[in-house]
């Protein structure tokens, strides 16, 4: 319970005082004892309780059991639980007395009006058996935590606005209210106490920035209604006095948690009192409630797919059916963007990362449109963000990007636990360079954004010895019916010449790559013979395979792994401009729906009819329950330097589990 105010009594005149339900008024009665004084007694009408605390180091006890000695250090507290009906109608006598005298040497008399004042939210309190011991000016993370939520209004409800919902002060359709919280004002008590006191709802200028309320003003079917109150250039608002006991606020969400800002807002109410002409207005009571924002929370590739996304372009007609076939055997959407759109640009998954935020009244799926900016950079805007569907970008300033900002270098695991910790939302994978060196790294801005998300804290991989330089060039996820529900896959030069070296063994060292791969001049067929006989390619592999080792024990190290959850799929590399491009279409940049697998078809050697790369894969997945489709991606997506995990995209289901649940 905390303290209100101190109120002074005068011998001279009665006094009157403002006191809220629940919370306590100190009262000082040492500028009104009459000379001769030694000892007091205090009593109170129905409805008030009185408390005298001796001393800091004695706890208070009920005023009206006993004469109390005047003596430094003591305290009288005021409470009251109940609204006043009228002014002053509750009251407190003091009684002075001296031990020279049997009457009262003088009293005093302190009138009382009491308000209830609150100002409300959804604290999420579930699980709880009861709301009423929490703190509203404290958000706690965890199962048995509590606090209000806020979503960033990042969509776009209006179909005939170009602009994201948040993006001015007005309220265009009423489905954008759903996506803010609500916030309650309350008031109980005499309505003629407002006539000198008024209501102030209140914001820091920082956290003006960061959220917007709109006040209720009239009918709730009318967008007309909802007046823009707080934030951005308004950090105080006072209230009008209103009919009945409550009125209602819409928050909505500016910004999301990022470098300097930890994602909580606080909003006050404060009861001001006027009644004297002469001073300005002095503070009675507030109460405050705050919100966190919602993060942005990326899906692994074991989470259902909802929507497939995939680009037409002048040359892939034959990928972009496989991939509508396989989307439709998982039960997916597909969503084709025209080369009218993408200019020719293929790498959608490149532009953009599909995730989503929640709160307990409503969820929605957020885009995270990269920095890369290719001809693909208004897709995410203009096609994706609408109703119900939020956007968000993060755009470096004053310094360029490299293709490490590409969003085929941000992946997420699945749930983990490491080190004892648990990540329940698992935890998101960029690609950057070894501590210390001074190579290509993710731009500042978006690892900041991912970090200040705090519930999949980031894990930075070894990239920078790859062309391209991204994360799904080595590994990927699927789901698995047993041990942690997943396996890692990670690319493994190793695996792919102890397979080869096994075929030559079996005497099939002359049967050749790249056999079948059509309409393109530019690749010539190789045997296994000569694949392991070039030192320099072998070698080479050995480099990579070091690369990938490094990151595979960083890996079971940040995301609690063991060899059991690795799956090793063999894959060789070539040396272009000293980075590392695949040799032959990379197996583990894989399109993951569900149980059904999009894999580039990498044109391995032939032995018995069927491809041992292929025949590989198959004998280390299907086991899982997977189904195994390999796609022929070469000359539309490899000979560019990716595959089908960069030329696709997926919108995946939310996790069941609920963000707030967590702690970081």
């Amino acid at each position: 319970m905390s303290v209100q105010r101190i109120v002074r009594v005068s011998l001279e005149h009665p006094t009157s005082a403002v006191c809220v339900a629940g919370v306590e008024t100190l009262v000082d009665i040492y500028g009104s004892v009459p000379e001769g004084t030694e000892t007091f007694e205090v009593y109170g009408t129905p409805g008030v309780d009185i408390y005298v605390s001796p001393s800091t180091e004695r706890d208070r006890e009920r005023a009206d059991t006993r004469r109390w000695r005047c003596a430094a250090g003591l305290e009288i507290i005021v409470v009251m639980h109940s609204p006043s009906n009228d002014l002053n109608d509750s009251h407190v006598q003091i009684s002075y007395y001296s031990s020279q005298k049997p009457l009262p040497l003088a009293y005093t008399v302190l009138y009382l009006t009491c308000v209830d004042i609150t100002l409300d939210c959804d604290l999420n309190c579930e699980g709880r058996q009861s709301s009423s011991a929490v703190d509203k000016r404290q958000w706690v993370w965890g199962p048995e935590g509590y606090g209000a939520i806020l979503l960033v209004n990042c969509d776009r409800d209006d179909l005939n606005s170009d602009e994201q919902d948040n993006c001015d002060q007005h309220v265009h359709c009423l489905q954008d209210l759903e996506d803010m919280s609500v916030m309650v004002l309350r008031t109980q008590g005499p309505a003629a106490l407002f006539d000198d006191h008024r209501l102030v709802l209140h914001t820091s200028s920082c956290d003006a920035k960061r959220a917007r309320v709109f006040h209720a003003c009239g009918p709730e079917d009318s967008c007309e209604s909802y007046k823009h109150v707080l934030g951005q250039d308004k950090v105080s608002y006072k209230v009008p006095r209103f009919q009945g006991d409550e009125e209602r606020f819409f928050v909505e969400g500016l910004s999301f948690p990022d470098v300097g800002f930890t994602g909580l807002v606080f909003f006050h109410v404060t009861l001001l009192d006027d009644s004297n002409e002469d001073f300005s207005e002095s503070p009675i009571f507030t109460d405050t409630v705050v919100f966190r924002v919602a993060p942005w929370i990326m899906t692994p590739s074991t989470l259902p797919p909802l929507e497939v996304y995939v680009c037409r372009v002048k040359n892939n007609t034959c990928f972009v059916d496989a991939v509508a076939e396989l989307a439709s055997k998982a039960g997916c959407k597909l969503t084709v963007c025209p080369q009218t759109e993408n200019r020719n640009d293929r790498w959608i998954q490149d532009e953009m990362e599909l995730g989503y935020i929640q709160a307990p009244h409503k969820t929605f799926p957020v885009v995270f449109d990269s920095p890369r900016n290719g001809e693909l950079q208004d897709f995410p805007y203009k096609r994706i963000l609408g109703p119900d569907f939020g956007y968000v970008t993060r755009e470096p300033r004053g310094s360029s990007v490299s293709g490490l900002d590409s969003f085929g270098n941000l992946e997420v695991s699945p749930p983990v636990v490491a080190n004892g910790k648990e990540y329940p939302l698992g935890r998101i994978l960029i690609g950057g360079n070894l501590p210390g060196s001074r190579g290509r790294r993710v731009t500042q801005v978006v690892r900041d954004f991912l970090h200040a998300q705090k519930v999949q804290p980031p894990v930075e991989l070894f990239v920078d010895w790859l062309a391209v330089g991204h994360v799904d060039e080595f590994l990927s996820f699927v789901p698995a019916p047993d041990g942690k529900g997943f396996r890692m896959l990670l690319a493994s030069p190793g695996a792919c010449c102890k397979l080869f070296q096994d075929k030559r063994n079996w005497g099939h060292g002359r049967a050749l790559l790249f056999e079948g791969v059509v309409g393109n001049k530019e690749v010539s067929t190789i045997s296994i013979n000569q694949v392991l006989s070039d030192e320099n390619l072998i070698s080479y592999n050995k480099f990579v395979q070091s690369c990938i080792d490094w990151n595979r024990e960083v890996l079971k190290r940040e995301l609690g792994l063991t060899e059991r959850d690795i799956v090793d799929i063999p894959q060789l590399f070539k040396p272009q401009s000293k980075k590392a491009v695949a040799f032959f279409p990379d197996l583990v940049n894989m399109l993951v729906l569900g149980k059904h697998l999009g894999i580039p078809k990498p044109f391995g050697p032939v032995i018995h009819g069927r491809c041992c790369l292929e025949e590989k894969v198959r004998s280390l997945l299907e086991p899982l329950g997977l189904h195994c489709t390999f796609i022929d991606d070469f000359t539309p997506y490899h000979m560019l330097h990716g595959e089908i995990h960069c030329g696709t995209n997926v919108r995946r289901q939310p996790f069941s589990f609920k963000w707030w649940h967590m702690v970081p």
